[in-house]
């Protein structure tokens, strides 16, 4: 049975610029991808953005790839 972390927001992970296990904060946040004007309302995607608490190292990463 998986577990849930006590704190959602700040979870452990592996940081590349740190190069160990550190607390993140944890958000969704919802992108346009589109440069242009009139498409940009058809071009949002949600992204999964990791900060870490250690070194302030940000990362983005898409949730769908559809």
């Amino acid at each position: 049975m998986a577990t849930q972390p006590s704190d959602p927001d700040h979870v452990t992970e592996r940081c590349v610029d740190c190069g160990g296990e550190t607390t993140h904060d944890v958000r969704v946040e919802i992108r346009t991808e589109s440069e242009k004007e009139e498409n940009a309302e058809f071009s949002r995607e949600p992204y999964r953005i990791t900060t870490c608490n250690e070194c302030g190292s940000e990362t983005a990463t898409r949730m769908n790839n559809a």
